[in-house]
C-alpha cells in the first residue's frame, strides 16, 4: 500500500513539474509529454535500484539516493530560482553547463531504464506463459529478473556519461576548417578565386569561455577571406545572450564585408516574454546588434558584390523551415527581385528544409545556397569516409555539399556542421566548423579540397 502511494506521488509531483517547465518554454511543449514518462520511468528505475540497496548500510543507501535524485533535484532548484530571476538574466556559463549536466545524467540513466524494462518485459512474458500454458499459480514479484541484461544497461549508461563528458572538456571547441571548391559556369573573370568563408549556427548563449570564440575568429581572419556568410543562430534565446562577445565579433575582417541573416533562434521564440512590446524590443536590439558589428543583415533581401565590371548577387531570406514548429518568414520572390537577371546568385538561407522543398524547385537561378541550422547533430562519425549523424533521420541535407539531381547548370547546397552548440554544450565525432569556399570559374563541378 505504502508503494502504490508513493508512486502516485510521485507521479503526481512529475506532471505538476512538466506544466510548470511548459509555461516556461512554451515553445517545447510538444516534448514534455515525452519528458512526464521519462520521469515517471525515472522513478520506476529507482524502485528497482532500492530494492537491490535494502542490504546495505543505511549510508551507503542515503549517498546513493543523493547521486541518482540528483538532475531532478537541480532541475526542481533551477525552476525556484527562476521565479526569482528572469531566465534571460541567468549567468551564461551557469545556464550553459548545468543545462549539458542535466542532460548527460539523465542521458546516462536511460539506458539502464531501457534495459530494466527490456527485463520486466522478459518477466511479464514468463509469468504469462507460466499461468496460462502450463496453469501455475506463482506471483509476478518472483520471478528474477535477466541480471545479463541489468547490468550490460548500467555499464552502456556510464559509458554515455564518458564519452559526452570528453565531448564537453575536448571537442566543443575543436575547430575544424574544412576547404570546398565550386566551379560555377557563369562565373565573371573577376570574381574567379572569390574566397568565401562560411559560419553558422554560432549560438552566444552557450558560450561559456569568450577566450574560444576569440580562439575562433583568429582562425577565420587566418584564411583570409573575401568575404564572410554568418547564415543564422547567433543567439539562444534573446538578443541579450550576446552581451559582451561584440568587440570579439568586430575582429572579423573581409574586403567585402560580413552576410548574415536570421535563424529560428534569433526571433525570440522559445522563451515567454511577459509583453508583446518587451519581445518586439528584444527584435529592435537584435538589428542594433549587428549595426553595432558593422555586419550586413539580410532579410529577404540582397547586395551586390562588384569588382570592376563584373558584378554578383548575395541574397538572403529570413528564417523557413518546412516543419511548422518553425518559422516561415522567408519571402524568395522579395528577396531576389532586382536579381534575376544576374549571372551568380549566391543564397543564404538558415534551414537546409527550404532549399529542398522551396529553392531548387521553384528558383533555378540560385546557383549556391549556404544554410545551417542541423549542427550535423552535434553527435555522429566523420572519420574513414564515414560520415553518419542521427540528425539525417530529420533532414535529408545536413552536412556538407549537395547538387540537385538533372538541374542545368547545376544548383548547390552546403550545410555548414555550426560552430556553436545548443542544448548539449559538447560534441562526439561531429567537430565545429569553419567552412572555406573557393569559387572557380569553368565547367561546372566541385572539389572538396579536405581540411
Amino acid at each position: 500500500m505504502k508503494k502504490h502511494l508513493v508512486s502516485a506521488i510521485f507521479v503526481v509531483l512529475s506532471l505538476s513539474m512538466v506544466v510548470v517547465l511548459r509555461a516556461f518554454l512554451p515553445k517545447y511543449s510538444g516534448m514534455f509529454l515525452y519528458f512526464f514518462f521519462f520521469l515517471v520511468f525515472y522513478g520506476y528505475l529507482w524502485f528497482s535500484v532500492s530494492r537491490g540497496l535494502h542490504k546495505h548500510s543505511r549510508v551507503l543507501r542515503s549517498l546513493a539516493a543523493i547521486l541518482y535524485w540528483f538532475p531532478v533535484a537541480l532541475i526542481v532548484s533551477l525552476m525556484g530560482y527562476g521565479f526569482m530571476v528572469s531566465f534571460l538574466e541567468w549567468n551564461i556559463p551557469f545556464r550553459t553547463y548545468l543545462q549539458s549536466i542535466i542532460l548527460i545524467l539523465f542521458l546516462a540513466e536511460f539506458l539502464p531504464m531501457v534495459t530494466l524494462i527490456l527485463a520486466d518485459t522478459g518477466r511479464l512474458v514468463d509469468f504469462t506463459f507460466q499461468r496460462l500454458v502450463r496453469g501455475r499459480t506463482i506471483s509476478f514479484n518472483s520471478l528474477h529478473r535477466f541480471k545479463p541484461i541489468l547490468v550490460t544497461g548500467w555499464i552502456m549508461g556510464a559509458l554515455v556519461f564518458l564519452i559526452m563528458a570528453a565531448g564537453m572538456l575536448f571537442w566543443q571547441f575543436d575547430f575544424t576548417v574544412r576547404r570546398q571548391g565550386i566551379t560555377l559556369n557563369e562565373l565573371p573573370a573577376a570574381f574567379n578565386g572569390l574566397k568565401i568563408v562560411q559560419i553558422s549556427d554560432v549560438h552566444l548563449g552557450s558560450w561559456g569561455s569568450k577566450q574560444r570564440l576569440q580562439e575562433a575568429m583568429d582562425q577565420i581572419n587566418e584564411l583570409k577571406p573575401d568575404v564572410i556568410f554568418f547564415t543564422g543562430d547567433m543567439f539562444n534565446y534573446c538578443t541579450a545572450d550576446g552581451r559582451g562577445f561584440e568587440n570579439i565579433l568586430k575582429t572579423l575582417q573581409a574586403p567585402f564585408g560580413i552576410y548574415a541573416i536570421l535563424g529560428n533562434h534569433d526571433y525570440g521564440d522559445y522563451i515567454t516574454w511577459p509583453t508583446p512590446g518587451v519581445k518586439k524590443k528584444n527584435m529592435s536590439d537584435l538589428v542594433s546588434f549587428y549595426n553595432n558589428l558593422g555586419w550586413k543583415l539580410l532579410r529577404n533581401s540582397h547586395d551586390i558584390l562588384r569588382r570592376g565590371n563584373d558584378s554578383i548577387a548575395v541574397i538572403g531570406v529570413e528564417n523557413w523551415g518546412s516543419t511548422r514548429r518553425f518559422q516561415r518568414r522567408g519571402d524568395m520572390a522579395v528577396a531576389q527581385e532586382g536579381t534575376e537577371n544576374m549571372a551568380i546568385q549566391l543564397l543564404l538561407s538558415h534551414d537546409p528544409s527550404h532549399w529542398d522543398k522551396i529553392v531548387s524547385k521553384d528558383y533555378p537561378k540560385i546557383d549556391v545556397t549556404f544554410a545551417g541550422h542541423t549542427h550535423g547533430g552535434q553527435i555522429g562519425i566523420d572519420c574513414c569516409n564515414i560520415h553518419w549523424s542521427p540528425v539525417k533521420w530529420l533532414y535529408a541535407h545536413w552536412c556538407g555539399l549537395y547538387q540537385s539531381p538533372g538541374a542545368y547548370p547545376p544548383q548547390y547546397l552546403y550545410v555548414n556542421q555550426g560552430l556553436g552548440n545548443i542544448g548539449y554544450s559538447g560534441r562526439i565525432g561531429i567537430l565545429p566548423e569553419i567552412t572555406l569556399f573557393t569559387l572557380m570559374k569553368g565547367t561546372s563541378g566541385n572539389q572538396d579540397t579536405g581540411k
